[in-house]
């Protein structure tokens, strides 16, 4: 118990730690200096803020810390500021950090003295003022922005007027210089206005046109699709051009792709002349078609020229040796020889003329499913042959069976022109390659789309010199030969493309000079069928003589018709000429009855033959029918019907043989078609 007259005990005062902790922790930056400026401490937190230990501060000026402006600006203001005041507050400095950047700051300094006056020592207070600069200079920054968009607005008050002004004067004048047609009209198509583009263009003038509907302005057969379009155009613009043609004051009218919108109640249109563009393109379309008319005759023009260098060459052999068998004391061995001569050259004028067919897609053909690996495993021994010992001949077709549908004899012959004139190219030394593709697609070729198939792709690639580009577009021409005078006519690979192109396919060809080519034959696949409907190879039979059976000849021609009578009736038949259908039907009567066979050309005057065919096979079914032609574009498209057929020039011993098929009891069990020699 404290004694009387004691003082009472004082309140406990903050611990030391606490204090320690307050100076060290605090929100803001304290550091003490001495007398000379330099310091004695800081606190933990701006030394965290400048990136430096405590420790490493001790020492250091509160100048040594500034930029270098701030350091100017600290010795001309604020150092004799506080010497003579001893203090500044909320001064704004920037603070250079360890690693060279900055801090804002602002900081208060106060000078503590003794009680002689002297200076003990110099506390400074900084505070973070990163926010604050960030705000003043946003601010800032705004404040310029508003300057500029006062002093923007003031100027374009100023000259919002004029402004207005000019843009009409510009929208006038684009009204009224466009060169395209310009209107307005309300929502049911009544003209308020026009460009004066209506009287350059069509004659009429403003007064004209307002007030009237611009459907009195169309062409009749464009009004349906004009009105369509004007209906259309209030719920969407109109943005892809539509065509119409508009009357001209003189009557005539002239051709205006339109575009246009519907706005606050009016229809805008634009009308873009388009009546010179439809003429150029109309001038472009005649001159094509004047070009591939030059091209078609140069064609025929080649072709016929071929064709009459090569007949002139038969002729040539045919007329001589005639003339020879004409002297009567020709011995006997030269006068076989002359004839043989004669029919050999019948047969080479008969497979010029099958190649010709086969190139316009004329010739008659018989399709026939076959196994195609089957028919090139026998055809490779054949092309071995053909092609010579120097020439390698490898194959390489599928274990699976490929079956199409095609003429058989025009499908080899295709294969011995392809291999021709590969042998050729390798100048009878190299290695051809026959190889089979099953189920493949048909790609584009020389312009023409490509089709999935199946198809069966059979192609023949050779060593040899390769074909030239500028060549390829014109190698299936007919006569068209790279090769020397007398080593080719031109029309191998002519039937070749005849053919596939008649045959429902296509030939491609590749070829790289100085490596080789390969021609590939497209045939459409048919599905497998069964070994009964396979072709099978036709065994030629002996020459059969008549039995005085009486055959109905139905020929145009009077010459054709005296020979195939006398070829008849030197082979044992009775003859019976008609110089037409409908004389041969009045011949024949109700029932043919006297008859045993009709024997008609194909391509006469009025009903031809297979309508003639057609008909007696309705009147009188058991009367056998057989058509001859070098020649017919129906045959050709539609098939046979069913009518056996023989082809011109015949010779005795075919016509002999193929009636004897056709009047024998066995008829149809054999094939139906007799090829030419050769």
């Amino acid at each position: 118990m404290a004694a009387k007259g004691d003082a009472p005990p004082c309140a406990p005062g903050p611990d030391v730690d606490d204090l320690e902790d307050l100076f060290e922790n605090a929100p803001c930056g304290y550091a003490s200096a001495l007398p000379d400026g330099r310091f004695s401490r800081v606190n933990r937190t701006l030394a965290n803020w400048l990136g430096y230990p405590p420790a490493e501060l001790v020492g250091r000026r509160f100048l040594d810390l500034l930029t270098i402006a701030g350091k100017i600006y600290y010795e001309t203001h604020f150092a004799p500021l506080l010497r003579l005041q001893g203090s500044f507050k909320e001064v704004a400095f920037d603070l250079v950090r360890r690693d060279g950047t900055t801090l804002p700051v602002i900081a208060n300094a106060v000078v503590r003295r003794d009680d002689a006056g002297d200076v003990r020592f110099i506390r400074i207070t900084a505070f973070d003022a990163s926010d604050r600069r960030r705000y003043e200079r946003d601010l800032l920054e705004a404040r310029r922005h508003a300057d500029q968009a006062r002093i923007a607005l003031q100027d374009l008050n100023l000259t919002l007027e004029a402004r207005v002004a000019e843009r009409a004067r510009a929208l006038d004048r684009a009204w009224r210089l466009s060169p395209d047609l310009l209107v307005a009209a309300d929502a049911v198509g009544v003209v308020t206005a026009v460009n004066s583009a209506w009287t350059t263009l069509l004659g009429w003038q403003s007064a004209d046109l307002v007030g009237q509907k611009v459907s009195a302005f169309i062409h009749p057969d464009d009004l349906a699709a004009a009105q369509a379009a004007l209906a259309g155009i209030v719920t969407a613009p109109v943005s892809v051009p539509f065509e119409s043609r508009l009357r001209h004051v003189d009557g005539s009218y002239r051709r205006f792709a339109w575009t246009g919108a519907f706005e606050d109640g009016q229809i805008y249109g634009t009308g873009r002349h388009t009546t010179a563009q439809h003429e150029q393109a109309d001038a472009l379309q005649r001159a094509e078609e004047a070009l591939r008319q030059s091209q078609k005759l140069e064609a025929v023009g080649q072709l016929t020229g071929g064709v009459a260098h090569d007949f002139n060459n038969l002729l040539t052999i045919i007329r001589s040796s005639v003339d020879f068998l004409r002297r009567p004391d020709l011995p006997a061995e030269r006068r076989d020889r002359y004839m043989d001569a004669v029919s050999d050259t019948v047969d080479r004028a008969t497979k010029l003329t099958s190649q010709l067919l086969a190139f316009a897609r004329r010739q008659t053909l018989k399709p026939e499913a076959f196994e195609v690996g089957e028919r090139l495993r026998g055809v490779a021994d054949m092309l071995n042959t053909l092609t010579g010992a120097r020439i390698q001949m490898r194959t390489d077709l599928p274990a699976e069976p490929c079956y199409v549908k095609a003429d058989l004899s025009q499908f080899e012959t295709a294969l011995v022109n392809m291999a021709v004139n590969a042998r050729d190219a390798m100048d009878g030394e190299g290695t051809l390659t026959l190889r089979l593709t099953c189920a493949s697609a048909l790609p584009p070729i020389r312009g023409h789309a490509a089709a999935l198939g199946p198809f069966a792709a059979v192609s023949l690639t050779d060593t040899g010199t390769g074909i030239a580009p500028d060549m390829l577009s014109r190698i299936f021409e007919p006569f068209y030969t790279t090769k020397e005078v007398g080593k080719g006519t031109g029309l191998g690979l002519s039937q070749v493309f005849g053919f596939a192109k008649q045959s429902g396919g296509d030939v491609a060809v590749h070829s790289v000079v100085g490596s080789g080519t390969t021609f590939t034959l497209y045939l459409p696949e048919i599905d497998v069928v069964a070994p009964e409907d396979l072709v099978v190879p036709y065994l030629r039979e002996g020459f059969p003589a008549g039995g005085g059976q009486h055959v109905l000849i139905v020929e145009d021609n009077v010459e054709v018709g005296r020979f195939a009578t006398q070829i008849l009736e030197d082979i044992g038949y009775r003859a019976t000429w008609a110089a037409n259908a409908e004389d041969a039907i009045e011949k024949l009567g109700p029932d043919g009855a006297g008859f045993d066979v009709v024997f008609s050309d194909v391509v006469m005057p009025g009903m031809g033959g297979i309508a003639l065919a057609r008909l007696l096979q309705r009147r009188i079914p058991n009367l056998p029918v057989l058509l001859a032609t070098g020649y017919s574009h129906v045959l050709a498209q539609d098939g046979l019907h069913g009518f056996e057929l023989i082809h011109k020039p015949y010779s005795a011993d075919q016509l002999g043989r193929i009636l004897g098929r056709v009047l024998s009891p066995a008829f149809g069990q054999t094939m139906t078609e007799i090829e030419p020699r050769g």
